[in-house]
């Protein structure tokens, strides 16, 4: 599982032998999934919703980032 960022008490990151799977952000025992474009919650596992306003806005600020890592990662091209 590649991590592209470390903020705080998250993780972000995605699953490397599953390309079809958005990155995600870990806290403890919680986890919610983010699709990059558009930036879009795919799925919440115990976050509150004051603090997935704050994850999704951190995976907004950083989305060029996570595209980028993505896309080396699995060799896309001109992507």
């Amino acid at each position: 599982m590649p991590t592209v960022l470390r903020s705080g008490p998250y993780r972000f990151y995605f699953y490397s032998h599953e390309p079809n799977e958005p990155p995600h952000v870990d806290r403890d025992d919680l986890s919610a999934k983010f699709w990059l474009s558009p930036v879009q919650l795919a799925g919440n596992f115990g976050f509150r919703a004051h603090e997935l306003r704050e994850i999704q806005s951190m995976v907004r600020d950083s989305g060029q980032r996570f595209l980028e890592a993505w896309n080396e990662f699995f060799g896309i091209v001109g992507a």
